[in-house]
């Protein structure tokens, strides 16, 4: 378990994959991203991360701990995540994904093709 700005940072992801494939992980991030988003804008915003946040058990954190974690993952600098960002987001936070992306990656593209 890890922590991040004070809250608790289990990485299931791995696993995940293992369980649901590549394509199969990504759908979920997917869905994912769908429960966090604002759906009139179609990204995450603060407001709709911190009214959707209880769904992920992070009810408990507060209005700077939310911002902060939106700025870790806006690359575009919008104040906001695409669903783009949210799972490069994902990815980052999760050590055991970032050692085997490249493998994910990979059988990614083969099963796309």
């Amino acid at each position: 378990m890890g922590s991040r700005n004070g809250v608790v940072f289990e990485d299931f992801f791995p696993a995940m994959v293992e369980k649901l494939g590549a394509e199969g992980f990504m759908k979920e991030l997917g869905n994912g991203f769908r429960l966090l988003m604002d759906e009139e804008k179609g990204v995450i915003t603060f407001q709709s991360l911190k009214r959707n946040s209880a769904l992920l058990g992070l009810q408990g954190m507060s209005d700077e701990e939310l911002m902060c974690m939106l700025r870790e993952g806006d690359l575009d600098g919008d104040g906001a995540l695409n669903e783009m960002e949210f799972c490069t987001l994902m990815f980052r936070l999760s050590p055991g994904l970032m050692e085997s992306s490249r493998e994910l990656l990979e059988e990614a593209i083969v099963t796309e093709f």
